[in-house]
């Protein structure tokens, strides 16, 4: 059994003199500023108000189980096609304190249920779980959204212990769990993050699982310094390969991990895609706990190359590992390279890896700013949006540490935080947090996060899910009047999401790229459609389109501040204004 005190990450209580000394150097520029007028952010909470009445529940023990700390996700998906995101929340289940016998936890009652939200015509929720039925086994935790027998509604995979489900959309409101007949049943053990993606461009979702660690309820005694018992560091524990199932195209899945070059054991919390070396082929970053990171290079016919260290995103510029959880594949500084950014724990600092387009990596968050701005929060959840609709990319972290007590011995640190709002240039970050609103004072256990769209206004919202906690929706309120254009793809030879797509977006002063993807943050599950701010530009000069069939298209719509449908193949096929009516011109036109 290992101390705590001899740790040194995601667990630990005890922090060493020296980081104490460097997280009180970055403290007094940490607190948040004003928001900027000219940029107009503004986001009110309204998830109670809108009837999303959720609690998580983490089932906290006298063991300090690793399982009861570390949350559960959220997905916002379209799952009956009327046109409004619908949210998906996973959550907890019981089990005995102590757990000797190793009993599974179970969902004791609709206290433990995974919840689905279906919005309604006037952007209230409603609780559908039931009729759904979507209440869940076990300890849910992550969330995958995707298409993967193209009939065109969304399925649902939800990652947990000691079991995940898959869950195939009937196209009536109710979802099936088809787990066993996919070939899905023998997922044994702690799953986290998953990933839907075509891995070898066949036209079918393929399915990345990630996992944690091999364990089962064991009883590791890792004290406090004062003797009281605590959760143990991941490096405890034994490392544990990802799953990966190939989609066989009847239903069916066959798990290909070791073939494809993707067994390597991790302990994997965070997934997203991105093309890095822009060579058509859709490649995966994996954010582990404690030990390097993994970036997987597709080097064609469903075969990967483990290059991390290679492409110098395995580690943060020293050479240290760290606490790997959410992350985000996008081109931060509108480059037309994929970049990352992984959130770590308090006392590490977040990453942020810019693509130098030689297949390598700068890394990037001191000259950033992000290490003085997050050298003392811990990050979960994580996306990468235009919280203003200016051609920007913001960063939006859910945040708090995974020890209770952590600010008896170092004081800087707290177990709950509130979310954190970083603008960004392209060049720097910038504290924003109180463009939040209310919420930037409100501390929580932050773990998963998702962005899109909910009330097809233009602007993007949040929502945000709390260990032990409730779930947050943050409205996107911002008062200055921007343009955007908004774009769903809907393949033909290509798997129907687009999923893995390019788009580049061009007008008369941004050039923009983004990855069609459901997956990224932590255990979480985001809208599928790419949503692109426009500042003052009146009209895009062209949308060019790379499909994971390798078919490349370009398409120029008639008019910004739309939602755009792209069919691989045929161009613009619809054509939304949201919440108005188009004017009639536009119907005729499409």
């Amino acid at each position: 059994m290992t101390p705590l005190s001899s740790l040194t990450f995601p667990f630990r209580c005890a922090a060493t003199a020296s980081a104490v000394l460097l997280v009180a150097q970055f403290a007094p520029v940490l607190a948040a500023q004003e928001c900027d007028p000219q940029a107009g952010i503004q986001f009110v909470e309204k998830a109670q108000a809108l009837g999303v009445n959720f609690q998580h529940r983490a089932h906290h023990s006298s063991m300090s189980y690793p399982l009861e700390v570390m949350g559960s996700g959220v997905a916002l998906f379209d799952f009956d096609n009327d046109g409004r995101l619908d949210i998906f929340l996973a959550n907890g289940a019981a089990f005995p304190d102590p757990n000797p016998e190793k009993t599974a936890p179970h969902k004791v009652g609709p206290e433990d249920w995974n919840h689905l939200f279906h919005q309604k015509p006037d952007g209230s929720f409603e609780d559908v779980t039931e009729k759904a039925g979507l209440a869940g086994e076990g300890y849910a935790m992550g969330v995958a959204v995707g298409d993967y027998d193209n009939d065109g509604y969304e399925d649902l995979f939800v990652a947990g212990f000691p079991h995940s489900h898959l869950y195939h959309n009937n196209g009536n409101g109710t979802f099936t769990d088809v787990t066993a007949q996919a070939g899905l049943a023998n997922d044994t053990n702690w799953s986290t993050s998953a990933a839907w993606v075509d891995l070898d461009q066949d036209g079918r979702l393929d399915l990345v699982v990630l996992r944690y660690f091999k364990w089962n309820f064991d009883d590791r005694y890792c004290p406090t310094p004062d003797g009281k018992r605590s959760y143990c560091d991941p490096k405890i524990f034994p490392a544990i390969a990802p799953l990966v199932y190939h989609n066989d195209g009847n239903g069916h899945f066959t798990e290909v991990a070791a073939k494809t070059g993707m067994g390597k054991p991790g302990k994997g919390l965070g997934i997203s895609i991105g093309d890095y070396d822009r060579d058509g082929k859709i490649d995966l970053f994996i954010a582990n706990d404690g030990m390097d990171e993994f970036l997987y290079h597709n080097k064609g016919n469903g075969l990967f190359e483990e290059t991390g260290v290679s492409a110098n995103v395995a580690t943060d510029d020293n050479g240290r590992d760290f606490a790997g959880m959410g992350t985000v594949f996008t081109d931060m500084n509108n480059d037309g390279l994929p970049d990352i950014v992984v959130d770590n724990l308090a006392q590490q600092t977040f990453s942020l890896y810019l693509n130098r387009g030689d297949g390598s990596f700068n890394y990037a968050s001191p000259s950033s700013g992000l290490t003085r701005l997050t050298m003392i929060h811990s990050g979960w959840g994580l996306a990468a949006f235009d919280a203003a609709n200016n051609d920007e990319k913001d960063l939006i972290v859910t945040r708090g540490h995974v020890n209770v007590d952590i600010q008896k011995d170092n004081p800087q640190l707290n177990y709950l935080e509130p979310p954190m709002l970083l603008r960004f240039d392209g060049h720097s970050f910038e504290q924003s947090s109180t463009c939040l609103g209310a919420i930037a004072k409100e501390a929580f256990a932050g773990r998963g996060l998702a962005i899109g769209d909910i009330d097809n206004d233009g602007r993007v919202d949040v929502v945000m899910t709390a260990n032990d906690g409730r779930a947050y929706l943050l409205h996107n309120e911002s008062s200055v009047p921007r343009h955007w254009i908004s774009i769903q793809l809907t393949g033909q030879k290509s798997n129907r999401d687009g999923i893995g797509a390019e788009i580049h977006v061009v007008s008369a002063k941004t050039s923009q790229w983004a990855t069609i993807s459901t997956t990224g943050s932590y255990q979480s599950s985001g809208d599928k459609r790419a949503h692109f701010g426009l500042g003052s530009d009146t009209a895009i000069r062209s949308i060019e389109i790379r499909w994971p069939s390798s078919l490349q298209e370009t398409v120029t719509p008639p008019a910004v501040d739309r939602f755009y449908t792209v069919t691989e193949g045929k161009g613009i096929t619809s054509v939304s204004c949201g919440n108005s009516p188009c004017p009639a011109a536009l119907h005729e036109a499409h």
